[in-house]
Order: C-alpha cells, then sequence, then structure tokens
C-alpha cells in the first residue's frame, strides 16, 4: 500500500467516488478543499525550506532592520542637501562610493557568511541608493549642474547630462545589478521608485516645458500600464514563496494608474460610473493574480463611489441609507465566506478561463 501515497487525487476521482456512493457531494467539496489547502501549505514550506530570500515577518528584528535603514537612507539624502558645499561635489562623491563599497562588503558578509538575509539585504539596498548621491557628486564636481533647479527641463542633452535622467538610471542599473548576485525582492523597491521618476519627466522630454495637467495624467497612466505589465511578467517568472520581486512594480504600476485615472476623470456620471467598474476589474484581478493590492485600490475606488452617490446623488432619499446598510452587511457576508472558501472561490475563477490561459496566471506556491 506505501506506494499508493504518492498518488494525486483528482476532481475526476471525487466524482467516482459520489456516483459509487462512497462520498456525498457536500463531503467531496469538504475533502477536495481541505486537500487542495493542505497540499498549497506542503508547496509553500518545501519553498520557503529551499529559499534563501525568506518572507517578510514583522516581527521586533525585522522591523528594526527595515527602520534603520530608512534612517540611513534618509541621513545620505540629508547629507546630499545640505552638506555638498562643505564637502564639494567630488567630496560628496568620495562619502557615497566609500559607504557603498562598506555596505556592500558588510551586506554581502551577513548575507553569504552569516546567512541573515534581511539585514545583508538591506545594506546592499542602502548602497543601491548611494548611487544617485555619488552621480550627483560628479555632476557638481564637473560643473554640469548650474545654481538653477536642475530638475526644470530645457533641453534633451542637458537633461540627459545634468538632469535627473543620469540619477536615475545609475539607481536602476545598480539595482539590476545587485539582483544578479543576491536575491532580495526588496531590491525591486529603488529600481521602481526611479522608473516611477523618470515617468514625471517624459511629458516635458516630449512636449518641451509647457505640458497641462491633463497631458502628463495620461501619460503617468501609460506609464501605470508598462509598470504593471512588467510586473506581471515577473509575477510569472519568479515564484512568491522564493521572495516577491514584483511587489514594488505592481504598488507603483497601481498608485499611477490608480490616481491618474481620477486626475483624467470627466465631471460626468457616466465616466463615475466607468471609474467604479474599472475598480471592480481590479478586485477580480486580485484573485486571479492573487494580489491583495488589487483589492486593496479596488474596494478604495468602489467604496468612493458608493459614498458619492449617498453624499450627492442620493442625499435626499430616505430608503437609500437602509439600501446601503443591506449592501455593507451583504459584503460582510461575502467576505466571511470568502475567507472561508477562498481556495474553492480561486479555482471557480481559475476554471471560467479556458484551460491554455490558465498558465498566464502567477500562482501563490
Amino acid at each position: 500500500m506505501e506506494e499508493n501515497w504518492g498518488m494525486n487525487i483528482t476532481k475526476t476521482d471525487l466524482v467516482w467516488a459520489i456516483e459509487q456512493g462512497y462520498l456525498s457531494a457536500e463531503q467531496a467539496e469538504q475533502l477536495w478543499q481541505a486537500w487542495t489547502e493542505h497540499k498549497g501549505l506542503l508547496a509553500m514550506e518545501e519553498e520557503r525550506e529551499n529559499s534563501d530570500s525568506p518572507p517578510l515577518r514583522f516581527d521586533f528584528a525585522n522591523v528594526a532592520f527595515y527602520f534603520g535603514a530608512l534612517i540611513v537612507i534618509v541621513a545620505m539624502v540629508f547629507l546630499g542637501t545640505i552638506v555638498w558645499d562643505a564637502l564639494g561635489g567630488f567630496g560628496l562623491f568620495t562619502v557615497a562610493v566609500v559607504y557603498a563599497v562598506g555596505l556592500t562588503l558588510v551586506g554581502q558578509w551577513l548575507y553569504f557568511q552569516q546567512k541573515l538575509p534581511v539585514p545583508g539585504g538591506l545594506l546592499i539596498t542602502i548602497a543601491v541608493w548611494m548611487t544617485p548621491l555619488a552621480i550627483y557628486g560628479l555632476q557638481r564636481g564637473f560643473g554640469l549642474i548650474s545654481l538653477d533647479d536642475p530638475s526644470v527641463y530645457r533641453n534633451l542633452s542637458t537633461w540627459l547630462v545634468s538632469g535627473r535622467f543620469p540619477l536615475a538610471m545609475g539607481t536602476i542599473i545598480a539595482s539590476l545589478l545587485a539582483l544578479r548576485f543576491i536575491h532580495f525582492p526588496f531590491l525591486t523597491f529603488p529600481l521602481a521608485f526611479c522608473l516611477w521618476f523618470l515617468s514625471i519627466d517624459i511629458p516635458p522630454l516630449i512636449y518641451g516645458e509647457t505640458v497641462s495637467f491633463t497631458t502628463a495624467a495620461h501619460l503617468t497612466l501609460g506609464f501605470g500600464i508598462v509598470c504593471l505589465a512588467i510586473a506581471y511578467g515577473v509575477d510569472l517568472r519568479w515564484r512568491r514563496s522564493r521572495g516577491d520581486y514584483s511587489f514594488w512594480l505592481y504598488l507603483f504600476g497601481l498608485i499611477s494608474f490608480w490616481f491618474s485615472l481620477l486626475a483624467t476623470g470627466q465631471d460626468t456620471e457616466w465616466y463615475r460610473l466607468l471609474f467604479c467598474l474599472i475598480n471592480l476589474g481590479l478586485m477580480a484581478f486580485s484573485i486571479l493574480l492573487k494580489r491583495r493590492l488589487f483589492m486593496v485600490f479596488g474596494v478604495i475606488g468602489v467604496f468612493g463611489y458608493i459614498s458619492y452617490l449617498a453624499f450627492q446623488v442620493f442625499a435626499d432619499s430616505l430608503l437609500f441609507p437602509f439600501a446601503l446598510s443591506a449592501l455593507g452587511l451583504a459584503i460582510i457576508a461575502v467576505g466571511v465566506l470568502y475567507q472561508k472558501h477562498y481556495r474553492v472561490v480561486e479555482a471557480y475563477f481559475d476554471n471560467l478561463l479556458p484551460p491554455q490561459w490558465r498558465n498566464f496566471l502567477p500562482r501563490e506556491r
């Protein structure tokens, strides 16, 4: 009998058991749900054991690690803004390089030798953040930045050499190089941030100094869609149990996409309804992609639309508060049912798709 313990049970087997009278339909559904959850937990535990980038836990040690890293990054930004006169451009470059080299060496020692991936990865991430400071120091040292505001767009050559473009591109390259050598998902944060930062410079690069707010919002909307597409590709490529490399890309993509929808919105009832439907779509994507971020943005959008209906459209209706209360209770009930049977719900949504499409869904393994 022992050689049969490794066999896989399918829904076809359970249907056969129901037809033979060994199980009731309710028992089969409960057994399938329990089996699915058990197999999923076993797979995730196996991946965690083989992973060199364990999932983030909000215990005291990890909070201290990340909080300390944030303080160091803020200190370096403070250094670059107020002390460059005393150090000079090349002095600032030297300080940034010394910090980056020292942080990288200690980070590698913690990551590889001491088997402490979180503090080691954070030190290397801070080293990556030294890149814009070092480039800024070189720009100052060679006199490429005048006393005027470097954020103001003038022309393409100025933007490529003395503007913010070298800072962002250098940080992106440093992030990719660091990810090449260590598996630490938080390194995607400076990468995603700089991609978002570059999107701010795209409107004046295309249209010159005079860019309308609507045009800038449309371009940011496009960046959000591209960033979400990149995050989706990363999500398909790497298993999340080995490190969530797409989280920050999803976050910055959703921020750009969602707020651009608000900024480009028209003051019409049809657009508000469309915005609500888009947010309902984000909630559906949350289930398909196994991403809670989409659910958060979708719920905020739908709640905003319902609030608008409550306080603007149906402000004088006596029945609307009761209907709204019933809707809220119904949503809570749906949430409770989803929490208890989320595996079945996710499997149901997966089964709605054609079989050849299911391979294009990320799996939370």
